[in-house]
């Protein structure tokens, strides 16, 4: 991918995770390193960060202070101005309708990586995430850290205790810890197809406190110019599959068929297209495989026979063989975390 195509982020949460592991005396530099990151990039606020390097950094951060609720420990408190921009064009909308809109539109200023939907119906407010040019099995504790951060937008912009009908993430968890329900509600689930949130279709015509028309159309060009620099090619066909082929793994759906037809090709160009960068649909499936399969493993309240169903095996032997002829040992003594 030519490096004007890697989807870069503000990185406050790269900044915040660092001002974090620097008061618990954590050595930073050498996790700044691992992560393609330097202590200039994270001291200069206008430098923009590469999000495949913000979620590794945040990865590490995680490991490191042994909090696997990093990402949403650090949205919990950070001061939602931060965002800037978006935080303010937001807030300045009449209806949180129109609010969800804007940073539906605008999310890109932020982060070119995660796009946010917005889609309103009678019943029901849907936001949903996509991924664009980063690997989503990566992340955990970026996507944890931006969904909470839009449930406490919903809460703040309002005035009012909103929860959401239900949460959805991608990732593996067993639970969230009960001290967030505040925020997420009682209805948080993990292995989904898909990273959204769900409201009553009624909070779209909620006012918002701080609404101003004039100031919102002003910020509205600003976004217009801002949004403008930040357009991007199409990212990569790898990526694109890996991105399509995790939700299906679960299912024992991840066939070419299946993914071409969810990418809009046929079989046949989507073969071309990976073979023009060297891959195959094959070779894509068993490196995305193993990697989940790496982190998986790390997690001690996952049996074999559920990392097995989440790779999209019917059978616990069938995983047990694949992994022995991709590591040359058996799942059950695991493997060293990545770096």
């Amino acid at each position: 991918m030519n490096l004007e195509q890697v989807p870069t982020a503000g990185g406050g949460i790269t900044r915040a995770a660092y001002i974090l592991a620097s008061k618990a005396q954590v050595s930073v530099e050498p996790l700044l390193r691992r992560a393609n990151l330097s202590v200039a990039e994270i001291k200069n606020p206008r430098v923009r960060i590469p999000v495949k390097d913000q979620i590794k950094f945040l990865n590490l951060v995680a490991d490191e202070l042994r909090d696997e609720f990093v990402g949403i420990r650090l949205a919990w408190t950070v001061d939602l101005r931060e965002l800037g921009l978006l935080y303010y064009v937001m807030a300045s909308s009449n209806t949180l309708g129109d609010a969800l809109r804007r940073i539906s539109r605008y999310s890109a200023i932020n982060n070119e990586g995660v796009h946010v939907s917005y889609r309103s119906g009678n019943k029901d407010v849907e936001l949903t995430l996509n991924y664009f040019g980063v690997a989503r099995q990566h992340d955990r504790h970026q996507i944890e850290f931006i969904i909470t951060v839009l449930l406490r937008l919903c809460q703040k912009l309002t005035g009012l205790s909103l929860l959401p009908l239900r949460v959805n993430l991608m990732h593996h968890r067993s639970h969230l810890p009960s001290e967030f329900g505040p925020i997420f509600g009682s209805h948080v689930a993990f292995d989904c197809d898909a990273d959204q949130i769900m409201y009553l279709g009624s909070i779209a015509q909620t006012p918002l406190v701080n609404a101003d028309p004039y100031l919102n159309e002003l910020l509205v060009r600003y976004c217009e110019e801002a949004i403008a620099t930040r357009q991007k090619s199409s990212t990569t066909w790898q990526l694109k599959v890996e991105n399509a082929i995790a939700p299906l793994l679960p299912h024992g759906q991840a066939t070419i068929e299946k993914v071409a037809k969810e990418l809009g090709v046929s079989r046949r160009t989507l073969t071309r297209r990976l073979a023009s960068e060297g891959q195959t649909f094959r070779k894509v499936l068993n490196n995305l495989r193993i990697d989940l399969a790496k982190r998986y493993l790390q997690e001690k309240d996952l049996p074999i026979s559920e990392i097995a169903w989440l790779l999209g095996y019917r059978e616990s032997s069938a995983f047990s063989h694949a992994f022995r002829r991709w590591t040359g040992s058996t799942p059950k003594r695991g493997i060293r975390p990545l770096s």
